[in-house]
Parts: C-alpha cells; sequence; structure tokens
C-alpha cells in the first residue's frame, strides 16, 4: 500500500522524490520521508507525521541534497502513524531503506537482531530489514552480497529500495510480492511503486517480476533474479500523459473522476464493437474458442470490484445461462474450494497488485481452472502479466481513493464478457445487437444521469448530522446498493449497511426511526411492485426514505419519502446508469460533512498488503 521512490543521477534528486511522493500519495498517506546521500557521503534524512505538502514544507526549511535518494510514503501496517515509524529507516548512519509490504517473522529476526546489539527506535517491521542489511554488511562488506544475503532470511511480501554510504553512488532495488519499477533516464534510473510516479522524468519502464533484484548505478543497470542469475527484463514505453493528476477545474479528483465517466466508457468499448457486435476474440487471443468450454465462471475480487464481479453474476445467468460464483479474494485463498470442469477464473482489480486478488490468481493458476482473465486498468500490472486472457478497461489514471470510473468500466467490461460468452452458447445475433446497442447508448445515458447533480445536492443537505443509514436493492441492484453504501461511509465516515429489501423484515428493520435515512433504487423492472412493498415498510416505522427511481415508476415526493425521478429507461445496464446518483450523493455529503473526500482517513488507493 505504501508508495516507494528512488533515484540515482547526476543531478540533485530532491524535487524528483517529493513530487513522485505526491503522485504516489493515493497509496498512503499517513506519514511520509525522504532521505538522501549527500557530497560529504552522509546520509541526510527528512520525515513527517502526515502528507506529503507536509513534508515538502518541512524540506523547504531546512533543505539538502543529494544525487542519489529515496523516498516513502506511508500506509501504516505495524505501528501508529508518526515521525519515528515513518521511512526511511537508518541503522547507525550506515543503511537507509524503505518499504512496501509485510514481514511475516519480524518477531524472530527482531529477537536475534537485539542479542546481536542491533537497536530498534520505531514499532515498524520494516526496521528488521534494515538493521538485517547492516549487519550483513560487516561480514560481507558489498551492499548487493548484504541484500542478497537478508532476503534468503525474511520472508512476507516487500519491495525495498536500499542504499549506503559505504556505495554512495548505488541503490538497490528488491520485489517479492509487491510492486516495484525501475524508470530509465539519460545516465539516470529511478524506482517507484507505479509508472505514474516517475512520468515527469521518463516514459521508459522496467517492470521487475517477482524475486528480482536489481543493482542499479548513474551508469549501468543489472538485474537477478531470485538464485542470483543475471537476467534481461525488456524496456517498455508508458502512453500514460504525465498531466492526468490535474483537477480540470473540479474541487476534487473524486467529482473530475465521476464526470469523466461517459469519456471513460466510451474509451472502454473502442475498438471492442464491430458492427454492431462485439468484436471477436476481445479478450485475448483464442478467447472465443475458450469460452465456448466453459460451464461455469468463478469471479473473485476485493472492495468496490467485487460488487461489479456481483452484477456480472446476474448477467451471466440470465443472459449466458452460465452458473457464476463471486468470492472475496481474501476469502478465497484461504478455503479449499470445490472447482467444477471448465469453469473460468475471472480476476477483477483497478490497479492489478491487489495483493489478495493476485495472490488467488496465483493460486488459481495451479487449481484446474479451464483459464484465467483478468480485468484490469493498468497495462503494466502484476495481474496482466500473470493471467491466460486481459481485458483492459480504459479507466485511465484514478487518483481518488473511493473508485467511480474504475468501476462503471469493469462494468462495461463484464457486460461485454458476458455478451462474448453467451455468443459461444446461443444468443441470437439479434439479442445480440440490441445489447451492444444499448452499450454504445451508454455513454450518453451516463452523461444524463449527471445532470441530477443538483437535485441530489439538495438532498445531500439533510445528511448534515446523520451517522447511519441503510441502501435497499433487489436483484442486479442490491450490488449497487452495496456500492453506494461502501462510497458513503468511505469519504463521509458516516456508517452505511446495504440490504435486500427483502430482508428488510429479517432483522434490519429494527434499526429503522426518523434518524435513520433509507436509500433505494428503484428501476421500473419485474420487481419494482415488491421493492414498492418493502418501502412502505420503513414508511410504517417512521423511516426517511430516499428514492432513485425511475420517472415510469410512479414513486413521487411525499410525507417521508423525496424521489429522485430520472429518465433511466430499465435493460440489462441500469446498475451502471443506477450508480451515478449513488457517487454524488457520497460525494455531496462528503463534502457537507467536511471530510477529506480524495483521500479518506486509514484507507489507501492500492492495496498490496493482505
Amino acid at each position: 500500500m505504501c508508495g516507494i521512490v528512488g533515484a540515482v543521477a547526476e543531478r540533485d534528486v530532491t524535487q524528483i522524490l517529493l513530487e513522485g511522493l505526491r503522485r504516489l500519495e493515493y497509496r498512503g498517506y499517513d506519514s511520509a520521508g525522504l532521505a538522501v546521500i549527500d557530497e560529504h557521503q552522509t546520509i541526510q534524512r527528512s520525515r513527517v507525521k502526515g502528507k506529503v505538502q507536509e513534508l515538502a514544507d518541512t524540506f523547504s526549511e531546512n533543505p539538502f541534497r543529494g544525487r542519489v535518494g529515496i523516498a516513502h510514503t506511508r500506509w501504516a501496517t505495524h505501528g501508529e502513524p508518526n515521525v519515528k515509524n515513518a521511512h526511511p529507516h537508518i541503522c547507525r548512519d550506515i543503511v537507509a531503506l524503505v518499504h512496501n509490504g509485510i514481514i511475516e517473522n519480524q518477531e524472530t529476526l527482531k529477537k536475534e537482531l537485539i542479542s546481536k546489539g542491533l537497536e530498534f527506535y520505531s514499532d515498524t517491521d520494516t526496521e528488521v530489514i534494515v538493521n538485517s542489511v547492516y549487519l550483513a554488511l560487516q561480514e560481507k562488506d558489498d551492499l548487493l552480497d548484504a541484500v542478497f544475503k537478508v532476503c534468503e532470511q525474511i520472508s512476507g511480501s516487500y519491495a525495498l529500495g536500499i542504499m549506503s554510504k559505504i556505495d554512495p553512488d548505488r541503490l538497490i532495488a528488491v520485489r517479492k510480492g509487491s510492486p516495484l519499477v525501475i524508470g530509465v533516464g539519460v545516465g539516470e534510473y529511478f524506482i517507484a511503486s507505479d509508472v505514474f510516479a516517475l512520468l515527469p522524468v521518463t516514459q521508459q519502464f522496467i517492470f521487475l517480476e517477482e524475486g528480482d533484484i536489481a543493482d542499479i548505478n548513474r551508469d549501468q543497470l543489472i538485474i537477478y533474479d531470485a538464485k542470483r542469475n543475471k537476467v534481461e527484463r525488456s524496456i517498455n514505453i508508458s502512453r500514460l500523459n504525465a498531466d492526468v493528476a490535474d483537477k480540470s477545474g473540479y474541487r476534487h479528483y473524486m467529482l473530475k473522476e465521476i464526470f469523466s465517466q461517459p469519456v471513460a466508457i466510451s474509451d472502454t468499448l473502442e475498438k471492442r464493437l464491430n458492427n454492431k457486435l462485439i468484436a471477436n476474440n476481445i479478450f485475448g487471443e483464442q478467447s472465443d474458442e475458450i469460452f465456448t468450454k466453459i460451464k461455469s465462471v468463478k469471479i473473485v475480487a476485493c472492495g468496490t470490484s467485487y460488487h461489479s464481479g456481483l452484477i456480472a453474476a446476474y448477467w451471466l445467468e440470465e443472459i449466458a445461462g452460465i452458473q457464476c460464483h463471486v468470492e472475496i479474494a481474501s476469502e478465497f485463498r484461504y478455503r479449499n474450494s470445490v472447482i467444477s470442469d471448465n469453469t473460468l477464473f475471472v480476476c477483477i482489480s483497478q490497479s492489478g497488485e491487489t495483493a489478495d486478488t493476485l495472490a488467488a490468481l496465483s493460486l488459481a493458476k495451479q487449481e484446474g481452472f479451464l483459464s484465467t482473465l483478468a480485468i484490469c486498468n493498468v497495462a503494466e500490472s502484476s495481474m496482466t502479466r500473470e493471467a491466460d486472457l486481459v481485458f483492459l478497461t480504459k479507466a485511465g489514471h484514478e487518483v481518488g481513493v473511493a473508485s467511480t470510473k474504475a468501476f462503471t468500466t469493469q462494468l462495461v467490461a463484464l457486460y461485454l464478457l458476458v455478451i462474448s460468452i453467451a455468443k459461444q452458447h446461443g444468443l441470437s445475433k439479434a439479442d445480440e445487437a440490441k445489447m451492444v446497442e444499448d452499450l454504445q447508448s451508454l455513454p450518453g445515458r451516463v452523461n444524463h444521469m449527471l445532470q441530477y447533480e443538483d437535485e441530489i445536492k439538495t438532498l445531500a443537505a439533510d445528511f448534515a448530522d446523520k451517522h447511519h443509514a441503510l441502501f435497499l436493492g433487489r436483484g442486479s441492484m442490491l450490488p449497487v446498493a452495496m456500492e453506494g453504501a461502501l462510497k458513503l461511509k468511505e469519504i463521509s465516515y458516516i456508517h452505511a449497511e446495504s440490504y435486500a429489501a427483502g430482508e428488510l423484515k429479517h432483522g434490519p428493520l429494527a434499526l429503522v426511526d426518523k434518524d435513520m435515512p433509507v436509500i433505494a433504487v428503484a428501476p421500473n423492472n419485474h420487481l419494482l411492485e415488491k421493492l414498492k412493498s418493502n418501502l412502505q415498510e420503513v414508511r410504517a416505522r417512521g423511516g426517511r426514505l430516499y428514492v432513485f427511481a425511475d420517472r415510469h415508476s410512479n414513486l413521487n415526493n411525499s410525507d417521508g419519502l423525496e424521489a429522485v425521478q430520472m429518465e433511466a429507461d430499465y435493460d440489462h445496464t441500469a446498475p451502471i446508469l443506477y450508480t451515478i446518483p449513488l457517487q454524488l450523493l457520497a460525494y455531496h455529503v462528503a463534502v457537507i460533512k467536511g471530510a477529506d473526500i480524495d483521500q479518506p482517513r486509514n484507507l489507501a488507493k492500492s492495496v498490496t498488503v493482505e
């Protein structure tokens, strides 16, 4: 979850490190720090509790310079967010290190190190690594040799950036279980947790593979695998734009990303449709042939991506007649699953680096699935390199921690998947053409949903003093309600739960009173009358209802009910449309609450630890 940046150059790297941290702050913002080796071969360090801007302000008051450096923005795992736990960590002014991940045997190693006279000044597991490198240096007298020895001793997941004043022109990078890339410049190299951090200085990148250790100097890069064999890793050219982090006049990144959804959906559909039909093999080479063999589908994901998978399950069974099971990745990887013959494994992740989902994918490749498919927003991610089949959404870089456009483009990708599978199992060309027509009109319909912002903003004022909320949905709208509840709790800190509306009478109804807002999504479909009955149960108990309804649903403003009547004719893509007002509601409630919308407390964008 933490963000790492490092550099070896002929110029001062401090501003490069700070800018890199700003671009990685979505990965964690509990504390931040940077360290360089200065011209006197001394390690200089600055650390703060809080965000990168606080580090930049502190650094500007007491600046230093260096041509080799490392930096870090932290999402706390071991130890509370404070200065002593902030990275980089240093051992005896000899070795400095930054770390993303978790060391599982840190307690055992810490006891050994203390017995050998090493001191600990933080509560982090990271300090075990830096002290171990220092101790190994006393025996090996070479930084690379010392790092190899330490990597044999530690267990867990980690990405490391390591430097030492004993060898002041050198940077060692290690990748095991956590992402790390190398940026290639002219006479200079950089490391980072994400390509995005380095776009201002290079567009050439090397993606380290599992177990790789890179020995980096200004004029030379050597990469070794875990067995210390020299290996070649290809240089990739990123097409990302360094300016995508601009808010473009919006108050927050989240609002910009909500309003960019029509374009993101259009981009995701581009080149995937052909003459009103789904293009062939859009999920990878020979994917259509694989789809003919499918008897069931297993979808595994986390958080928002899990909700997209739940919606896809409704589509798969209704449209394609294919059985589908959806699981949370952290649960799937630790239980003994029964895998049916000819089951397609689908993993979904915005970043492609989600630790639990990646681990589930690795497990799936050993468990006899027909094939594995990754749906992801990042072309250069670990997930896209590991899966047999890949579908890239085109959401573009998403800065806000609360996912918006990544979610709706995942749904577009999953709907394309459902149609592609259904084609191989008897879907008529006429039905396919109708579904494609719905997809083609989707960007315009989503844009229309955004026009309800002012009305939703007015509703949001009712939530200013609320601490709890219930979200209701039926059928494929249940996962939409789940996603709406997640968004509200993520960014406004209101405790929100979601339920199938028919479940109200089995317990949750006990919570309903005038202080518990109940939000429902009410498309004009076959479940509408059932939903209306559930809403009457709320009204009878004095609950306050906020209903996002189709204009033909005959749900109007009345005592105890506020209805936003929308032009959202029902078809299979309706879950995408009804997601939009719930995003806007969460956003405007959070604005009223004065919450940190783009960087909500305790969270991070890319969850690269268990």
